[in-house]
């Protein structure tokens, strides 16, 4: 189980920072709300790597058996590999690459709320993202936050595919 887990998640982790890195280069003058549902797509094919690892598991290491609750320890293990290296990935990407981005996106943030919203609804959200904009420029934050959106989205699949997958 042990060499599945560590296989499927540097499968995952090798993948997610490709495809980020695939769009930061190739897809960055996409507007940020085509980017963030691409960011998602890129989240979901990497950890298409749990569904492969559990029935890989499965199938050629445990003789066609699992169970669910085998099949979901190995799906969440995977995961947290991959989301460990995404959160990674996302720090260095905010600290060393482009340093400018939280700065960036916020400016575009406001221009998009202020473009759609009332100017009542507007102050409101403007002072709510004012609070917040020390907090997400906090690296840990942000490894954090990256991190734990890639592990619930993976514990998802992973609940997914055990349910799919196991056999007694």
């Amino acid at each position: 189980m042990k060499k599945t887990v560590l296989r499927f998640g540097l499968y995952g982790s090798i993948t997610i920072c490709i495809l980020f890195l695939i769009s930061w280069f190739v897809l960055n003058d996409l507007p940020y709300s085509t980017q963030e549902v691409l960011g998602y797509v890129s989240m979901v094919i990497a950890l298409s790597f749990v569904f492969i690892g559990i029935k890989q598991y499965r199938d050629k290491e445990n003789d066609g058996k699992v169970s669910f609750k085998k099949a979901l320890l190995i799906g969440v293990l995977i995961s947290l590999i991959t989301a460990l290296a995404f959160g990674i990935l996302d720090v260095f990407y905010t600290e060393v690459l482009n340093p400018n981005f939280m700065t960036e996106y916020y400016n575009q943030s406001v221009e998009t709320m202020k473009a759609s919203l009332p100017a009542d609804e507007f102050e409101a959200k403007l002072t709510e993202m004012e609070s917040q904009k020390e907090l997400f420029s906090n690296p840990l934050f942000s490894f954090a936050l990256m991190a734990m959106t890639v592990f619930v989205i993976g514990f998802i699949i992973s609940l997914l595919s055990a349910l799919v997958l196991q056999r007694k």
